[in-house]
């Protein structure tokens, strides 16, 4: 079983734009098969929020699991670096390993 970090599956899944939570664990699910636990998804949009790399989307009225959210600039700098470093690792690793990147 592979493990993941939650806030980057997350900040990956609204690279496309604003969704809300169940959205949000849906791409999730859809990127790499299965889905963040309740506490694993709401603890990470909360600390994602409180470093500034979401923000509210434009519906401030929904509920709290139904509220959308959204890249902030700085998170998709966030995201990017940490996918360019990733990316760096997998292909040392596979170099390594002598196997041809898929």
């Amino acid at each position: 079983m592979q493990a993941y970090d939650a806030q980057t599956l997350v900040l990956c899944a609204l690279a496309d734009g604003p969704l809300h939570g169940y959205a949000v664990n849906t791409a999730i699910e859809r990127l790499v098969g299965t889905r963040l636990g309740p506490g694993s998804l709401y603890g990470a949009l909360s600390r994602l929020e409180a470093k500034q790399l979401i923000e509210p989307a434009d519906d401030a009225g929904a509920q709290p699991r139904q509220r959308p959210v959204r890249l902030t600039p700085t998170g998709r700098q966030v995201l990017e670096r940490e996918l360019r470093s990733m990316a760096k690792v997998a292909a040392a690793g596979l170099a390594s390993l002598k196997v041809n990147p898929a």
